[in-house]
């Protein structure tokens, strides 16, 4: 495994538009280290706690938990038809009075908030952690847990993540690795997007063997608190938390217009509509995916008027969007 590009430097103020749609991951090392919560000593969890339930709401979290013997994998149960936690809303107290109670235990139960939009749960945390991605329409979540191993998966926004407390490690893979990660199913899933079967800690390799070649192509990034991620979309990240306590902030946005829908759904009705058929309509269907959506930019439309060029337009409108979707749920009915 290769480490992630690291650069020195780059600041909340300074950080470029260019280099948040590079493509590529790229660590901003002390990115936000004169924040007030990556300034808090390590050791000090009472301290962060403190600090963060002075911006609390009162709103109940989502918080998971899991016994000791799950060593912090988030994952499924044996049947893969439910998981190996349970999850309720709680007030965020007792999420870090049962952390504290089992900060110095060898194996403590797996205590886990999940992505949680900052500006419900912690109004005002953000004026004094603050990155200027108004113009990405980010949303900036917030994940809190004792040590966690959060399974490989993927997001389709691109994601800065900000290391606030604790430490943590990504694991990540280029999209075409998808074949190599051995993923689960798509209907179900601990955090409601697919992820790798595979163990991290304890790979496998007879039952995935291909999972060796994912390793040969995985980047690593270390964060330490005030450290930062640029994740492109749609790659693979593995997420490991090893302190008694850590806080990632997100921030995820869509460098693309919002009106098209989610690609999931249109994968979901190509495998329902399309999979199954024999393989020549297959190949078929193929080139007119090609032609109208992989390679469309190779391809022109101006034989049709521009007026009656309706979803072909590009990029597609509002207009059109809409039509689509009252197609396809028309056609969906029947």
């Amino acid at each position: 495994m290769k480490t992630v590009n690291v650069i020195e430097g780059v600041t909340p103020d300074s950080v470029t538009e260019e280099l948040l749609n590079s493509g590529q991951p790229i660590v901003l090392k002390n990115f936000g280290k004169h924040w007030p919560l990556p300034q808090i000593e390590a050791d000090n969890v009472s301290k962060a706690m403190e600090f963060l339930s002075g911006f609390y709401s009162g709103m109940p979290v989502s918080a998971g938990l899991g016994n000791p013997e799950i060593e912090g994998r988030i994952f499924y149960d044996e049947s893969v038809q439910g998981f190996n936690f349970k999850a309720g809303n709680v007030h965020i107290s007792k999420v870090f009075e049962r952390i504290l109670q089992h900060c110095e235990d060898p194996k403590p139960p797996t205590i886990y908030i999940g992505s949680t939009n900052v500006e419900k749960l912690l109004p005002g945390f953000r004026d004094s952690h603050f990155v200027d991605l108004s113009k990405q329409n980010a949303v900036a979540n917030i994940w809190m847990g004792n040590q966690s191993r959060i399974a490989a998966h993927y997001d389709f926004p691109a994601n800065l993540a900000c290391c606030l407390y604790g430490k943590r490690r990504f694991t990540l893979f280029p999209p075409e690795q998808l074949q190599n990660l051995y993923v689960g199913p798509l209907e179900l899933s601990p955090g409601g997007q697919e992820i790798s079967m595979v163990d991290f800690s304890n790979p496998d390799f007879e039952a995935f063997p291909k999972f060796k070649d994912a390793l040969d192509e995985a980047l690593v990034a270390d964060l330490s608190p005030g450290d930062a991620l640029i994740l492109p979309g749609m790659w693979w990240h593995h997420v490991e938390a090893f302190q008694s306590f850590n806080v990632l902030m997100t921030h995820w946005w869509r460098p693309e217009p919002l009106i098209g829908g989610r690609p999931i759904d249109a994968l979901q009705l190509a495998i329902m509509s399309i999979r199954d058929l024999p393989k020549a309509q297959r190949e078929a269907w193929k080139n007119q995916f090609d032609y109208y959506v992989f390679e469309n930019e190779h391809h022109s439309h101006d034989h049709i008027p521009e007026k009656a060029q309706g979803m072909l337009h590009r990029p597609i409108t509002e207009s059109a969007a809409i039509n689509i979707r009252k197609s396809v749920i028309n056609k969906l009915r029947n």
